[in-house]
């Protein structure tokens, strides 16, 4: 796939979406985008990045308990908190957009599976500190590694905590990942309250270059790539000739891959009803401004449509075993079903949605739907 391939023509097309001349705070179709930029802003992307880095927080003093006192108790106190902070993770992975985007934060925080194989080629012969910062490293860092290096190095917890005893390195490593995780982290949230927020905001007209129309590929994008097929669709075999089961989130830890799936289809379809994080409340959010537009689609409010389509997709998914390697290994079917559920909503939002708000996609499919 092509990510972004019109992002540096946006300056010089911003014809592209709507008019350039809006009023300011609305665009063209006369909906206020400032007030659903800041609801999006300051109760769900800000306070969402807040509860992510406060998680891996947590993350880290869990860390520097077990590599100062290697036990089994300790390795479960540290999963404890890489589960947490992965769950956190799902609630901002849909938000690649200004620093997070420069960053490539999805890219170096959760492709998954990591490459194993390179992992240890790196503990074996590498000398630390080891270099995260490469493209290439994409796959040996962040929470897919950790999976693997607090359940995949050996096979049971006792000779994991003894890989961690033989070879000092394998802390170090799994420092670094950590490490590298509240970093990359802390710089995207920092952008936010810093200046970031503000030019948001402020970015408020209906070109292909505005807050708005950006945000909402990202989504897009997302809810297509990262969740309906990287986390269902490629293990189930959607896109090859055979299910795919090491492809699974979590495939070390063999028992996460559905609590991680959930929580990030429950985030996607909050963002797309505009829930603040705490659950306290909701503001402006797609569905309204879909409300707004009384857009209808085969004689059903368009809002009501997607939001039914979703409860849809949780209700199929909901039937999946915890672990969705166990599922495409003896029940792909159902697997299959969840994509099916999944796949239903992308029609009504990236065609019947993005043409009711006079959205362009800015990023190539390159799987055929």
């Amino acid at each position: 796939m092509i990510r972004r391939i019109v992002f540096g023509l946006t300056l010089v097309m911003g014809a592209w979406a709507c008019s350039s001349d809006d009023s300011p705070g609305s665009g063209s179709d006369g909906f206020d985008r400032s007030a659903l930029l800041i609801n999006w802003a300051d109760n769900i992307i800000i306070p969402a990045y807040e509860a992510y880095a406060a998680s891996l927080a947590k993350l880290t003093t869990a860390e520097n308990q077990f590599t100062i006192n290697l036990s089994v108790q300790n390795l479960e106190e540290l999963r404890t908190a890489w589960l947490e902070a992965y769950i956190a993770w799902q609630h901002v992975s849909m938000f690649e957009i200004g620093k997070a985007e420069e960053l490539t934060l999805r890219d170096f925080t959760n492709i998954f599976p990591a490459n194993a194989a390179e992992i240890e080629s790196s503990i074996s012969s590498g000398v630390p500190p080891f270099n995260l910062e490469l493209p290439s490293s994409r796959d040996e860092q962040g929470f897919p590694a950790l999976d693997y290096l607090l359940f995949g190095i050996a096979d049971n917890d006792e000779d994991i905590v003894d890989q961690f005893r033989q070879d000092a390195k394998y802390g170090i490593y799994l420092s670094q990942v950590v490490t590298r995780l509240n970093s990359l982290t802390n710089e995207v949230l920092d952008d936010w309250k810093d200046e970031f927020r503000d030019e948001f905001v402020e970015n408020n007209g209906s070109t292909a270059g505005s807050s708005v129309n950006k945000l909402v590929n990202d989504y897009m994008f997302y809810y297509e790539k990262a969740l309906r097929a990287g986390k269902i669709g490629i293990p189930a075999g959607v896109f090859s000739t055979s299910p795919l089961s090491d492809r699974v989130e979590g495939l070390y830890s063999k028992k996460y891959s559905k609590v991680l799936f959930e929580a990030a289809l429950q985030a996607t379809i909050d963002f797309f009803n505009g829930k603040h994080f705490d659950g306290a409340g909701t503001g402006p959010g797609l569905n309204t401004y879909l409300a707004f537009l009384n857009t209808i689609t085969e004689g059903e409010n368009l809002a009501t449509a997607i939001n039914s389509q979703f409860t849809k997709a949780q209700s199929t998914s909901g039937l999946l075993k915890d672990s969705f390697f166990d599922e495409v290994e003896t029940n792909n079917t159902a697997m299959l079903g969840a994509y099916n559920e999944l796949q239903a909503v992308v029609p009504l939002m990236k065609v019947d949605m993005f043409t009711a708000l006079n959205i362009r996609v800015d990023f190539v499919d390159a799987d055929g739907d």
